[in-house]
């Protein structure tokens, strides 16, 4: 595992409110009687004690255009962060034009995913410790996660986490809160993690190949006791969007689809009078026409 500092970015994960209810959300939209916007004091403080890391900032939901506060949120971040180490992810969701101009001000990077194109999601809600009984060999295996050591770290409103899928599980499953946010939150490193990989890792099912689901399925892949611990908790589950896992493992899962084309996604910010343009790390930013 790689420590917080050594990520690429630092998640604020502003709400998980979204347009979409995709299957195996990494963020577990739909499943929510009652997400959560950020309050704004909080958000404050998150960039404050953040900002002075080397990753990215990164804005994430949910979809993010819908807090009520996005262009307020946008504006406090652009003192304290250099635009080409903020990101935004993002759907540019219909109906919120609006925020184009704000967006090119604010971010030098963006990672647009409206979610129209076939997109396999692996199944987060099987969990490991189903599948792999021995404690010592589930851990041999969460220690070399390809999520954890490839994507981020997250601050939402129950703290700081190492790991962006273990913030999520925390909100859904009602787990233990995260770290402190304070500043050099940041700077942990594996071993400071000890109780969040113990807690949450067991739980979530990224590092084993499971198979795949299309996005656009709309239910969510749950293993059978990961199930009952959601009853009452989960629209999906309660309303019956959701297929019990046969925890079946496969050689090769479905590939996470081609939804990161260049065209695709210039497609999708032209709705919103944006053009993108590579930058010096291969990402794309936005430029208004």
């Amino acid at each position: 595992m790689k420590g917080c500092y050594e990520v690429e970015t630092l998640q604020l994960e502003i709400t998980n409110h979204c347009i979409n209810s995709c299957s195996n959300c990494s963020r577990f939209c739909g499943h929510h009687y009652e997400p959560y916007f950020m309050d704004f004091e909080y958000f404050k403080y998150a960039v404050d004690c953040s900002c002075d890391s080397p990753n990215f900032l990164g804005f994430m939901g949910g979809e993010p255009l819908l807090h009520p506060d996005f262009e307020k949120m946008c504006e406090y971040v652009q003192d304290r962060k250099p635009r080409e180490k903020l990101a935004l992810w993002s759907t540019l969701p219909k109906g919120y034009e609006k925020y184009a101009d704000v967006i090119c001000e604010t971010f030098g990077n963006i990672l647009i995913n409206d979610h129209s194109k076939y997109i396999y999601h692996a199944p987060i809600l099987v969990q490991s410790q189903e599948l792999i009984r021995d404690r010592k060999d589930l851990f041999i295996v969460t220690n070399h996660c390809w999520l954890q050591e490839h994507w981020s770290s997250s601050i939402n409103p129950k703290g700081a986490f190492f790991c962006e899928i273990a913030a999520s599980l925390s909100i859904l499953l009602g787990g233990s809160d995260g770290w402190p946010v304070e500043p050099g939150w940041w700077k942990r490193v594996p071993k400071d993690f000890k109780e969040q990989i113990e807690e949450f890792c067991p739980q979530c099912g990224i590092p084993i190949d499971f198979e795949r689901r299309v996005s656009s399925d709309g239910r969510d892949d749950i293993s059978p006791e990961m199930v009952e611990k959601l009853r009452g908790k989960s629209i999906k589950v309660d309303t019956g969007k959701y297929v019990v896992s046969n925890m079946r493992v496969v050689e090769n899962p479905s590939p996470l689809g081609k939804y990161k084309d260049r065209e695709f996604r210039e497609k999708i910010a032209k709705r919103y009078g944006i053009v993108l343009l590579p930058n010096q790390k291969g990402y794309l930013r936005p430029i208004k026409l």
